[in-house]
């Protein structure tokens, strides 16, 4: 699976944005999807993880309520949408694709594939 992560840029508090991650390959209907990001100097973080079904969805506790991930498989193409933006929501963001996940362990070591990220800036 080849991921493409796009949709970053430069918005204003408060703004919107939303992110696509186009897949290509195998099955990506049979993948858990994820976004990460990683701000400059951190490790890189679980945001969102969509089930392949698209049925369930899990959010770290920061973005509860602001940003919405979502599916499409026939368009092979999972999205974030960000809302009411922080400026701790900067960072380079990457969607990662994994075949089999326990719970919502989504360990960034653990993820099957990477797209290349997005940055994603908000400016206060």
């Amino acid at each position: 699976v080849q991921l493409q992560a796009s949709g970053g840029g430069l918005v204003q508090a408060g703004g919107s944005l939303r992110l696509s991650c186009a897949a290509s390959g195998r099955a990506f209907s049979r993948y858990v999807m994820g976004w990460f990001r990683q701000a400059p100097g951190k490790e890189r973080e679980f945001v969102a993880a969509i089930s392949w079904s698209g049925g369930s969805t899990y959010y770290v506790d920061s973005v509860k309520g602001r940003f919405t991930i979502s599916r499409d498989n026939a368009k092979n193409t999972v999205y974030l949408q960000m809302n009411s933006l922080k400026p701790e929501d900067t960072a380079v963001y990457y969607c990662a694709a994994v075949s089999k996940v326990v719970g919502w362990n989504m360990d960034p070591n653990g993820m099957d594939y990477w797209g290349k990220g997005t940055l994603v800036t908000v400016s206060s």
